[in-house]
């Protein structure tokens, strides 16, 4: 998931799905439903486990040069199934690679069915973590190492999946296409051209957003359906002014320009705004809700442009994202010496952006809340694009809720915007209809993608082998 340290707080996939839930664990949680221990073939769940201790090990960081190597890993583990060595094409891309695995389908005249995922991490530093980073460790029933979460442990239990279902001589209708990038944390160069190269798919299948979140009892509180990602994007904020000695104050001052900039941007709220897929996140968290979260639900779904059901929500942080775009100062950096007046005041403004308002809008927004003509704004390129909401295909629904419900019956699957940005927005910008369903269920307490000691749970591994399967089966008629 592209968020680097600086974009991100928490996961990309649990904290997506943590903020679909403004409601206490208890309350979600039916009676009947229990915690799913979907037991499977011993044998694969130890080959998924070696391909994923084995992805690990990789070290697959900016400019390491280890993801063609790691490629041709998971290059090997599907060619020993019986993939055509033909079938596997492993192209580079920049300083990285991409990985392209063709599972032909019996009617070519079907659209493919696309699978994605990452193959690159974000940097890890051993002197930082308890454990080196990239040297799978087995303790206290977790998986430790860099990418064990994202997004190692869903490309490792895609390929198990793929590889079994070779083995066993599943023949699908529609080809299934494994088409892994190689720089999703950083430029996404190889994304651009995977979504370029499979514009004509059906669809997409995104191992690197959506899943499970379970509560700290080790119970199943919600499955998050990731059907929308709003544009990430960050603009700088600069002021230049000529200087001069402290002893001699002039105006305007720089610092006292962006401040009062900023200040302006603060307090500015973008219109809200609504599509299928935030009205359907609101339909189906309402009924675990209560109180006056659950009233202003309520009284929103009944009129989107309610304006004091919006200002309710807004003053919550677990829906205002759902409700616009919305921009926040996070950095701040001006003057060159403490006796000097400033020559120059930077600030980096955070956006995330609502699917369907182009960037330049928000930055001529920014421009014209800012009201100071030398404070010039400019975006701060980070690979990001515009990218509308998928539709919530029933195919789509049917297959996740079928996939979910084998381990957990009743639980319920909330469609999700995340805040940005998975691979998925560039094939959304082609026109491809993609969806984040990863089959990792974890408590919040143990998210620690991006961050130290990164960990994913032995448990499971099971599940999510049975959730690839399903999913796969379901769709790739």
């Amino acid at each position: 998931m592209k968020f680097r340290s600086q974009i991100k707080l928490g996961s990309k996939r649990l904290h997506q799905v943590s903020a679909l839930i403004g409601f206490a664990v208890a309350g979600v949680l039916a009676a009947s439903v229990a915690v799913g221990s979907t037991r499977g073939d011993p044998a694969l769940h130890d080959q998924a486990l070696g391909i994923l201790q084995k992805s690990i090990s990789y070290r697959t960081v900016e400019g390491a040069g280890q993801v063609p190597a790691y490629a041709e890993y998971l290059k090997s583990v599907l060619v020993d199934a019986g993939f055509a060595p033909g079938d596997v094409v492993i192209e580079s891309v920049a300083d990285t690679a991409t990985l392209v695995a063709h599972y032909r389908g019996t009617d070519s005249k079907k659209k493919p069915l696309l699978v994605v995922g990452h193959m690159d991490v974000v940097e890890a530093r051993r002197e930082d973590w308890t454990r080196d980073p990239f040297t799978p460790v087995i303790e206290n029933g977790y998986v430790f190492g860099r990418g064990s979460v994202d997004n190692k442990f869903e490309i490792s239990m895609i390929t198990a999946t793929l590889a079994k279902l070779k083995r066993s001589g599943w023949k699908p209708k529609r080809d299934v296409i494994l088409a892994l990038s190689g720089d999703e944390e950083t430029q996404m160069v190889s994304t651009s051209k995977l979504a370029e190269q499979f514009k004509h798919a059906e669809l997409v299948l995104n191992g690197d957003a959506g899943g499970g979140l379970l509560s700290e009892e080790g119970q199943p509180v919600v499955y998050g359906l990731q059907a929308g990602e709003k544009t990430y994007a960050d603009f700088k904020l600069t002021v230049t002014n000529p200087g001069g000695h402290s002893s001699r104050p002039t105006q305007p001052n720089a610092i006292n320009q962006l401040a009062r900039a900023l200040d302006r941007i603060g307090q500015y709220q973008f219109p809200a705004m609504h599509n299928e897929l935030t009205l359907a996140y609101f339909r189906e968290s309402l009924p675990k809700l209560s109180g006056p979260a659950a009233a202003a639900i309520k009284s929103y779904l009944a009129n989107p442009e309610d304006p004091q059901a919006i200002a309710a929500l807004s003053a919550d942080p677990n829906y205002l994202g759902q409700l616009r775009t919305t921009c926040i100062a996070t950095q701040v950096e001006g003057g060159h010496a403490p006796n000097a007046l400033p020559q120059k005041a930077v600030a980096n403004i955070n956006c995330r952006i609502f699917p369907g308002v182009k960037v330049e809008d928000v930055r001529k927004t920014l421009a014209e809340v800012a009201a100071d003509p030398e404070v010039v704004v400019t975006l701060h390129g980070s690979g990001a694009i515009e990218s509308d909401a998928s539709p919530l295909r029933k195919d789509v629904l049917n297959a996740v809720t079928k996939a979910v419900h084998a381990r957990f019956p009743g639980l319920s699957i909330v469609p999700s915007m995340s805040a940005g940005a998975t691979d998925s927005m560039y094939f959304r910008a082609v026109g491809v209809p993609s969806y984040g369903v990863s089959g990792l269920f974890m408590k919040d307490s143990d998210e620690f993608s991006h961050g130290l000691n990164e960990r994913v749970p032995v448990s499971a591994i099971d599940g999510a082998l049975a959730h690839w399967d399903s999913l796969l089966r379901s769709l790739a008629r």
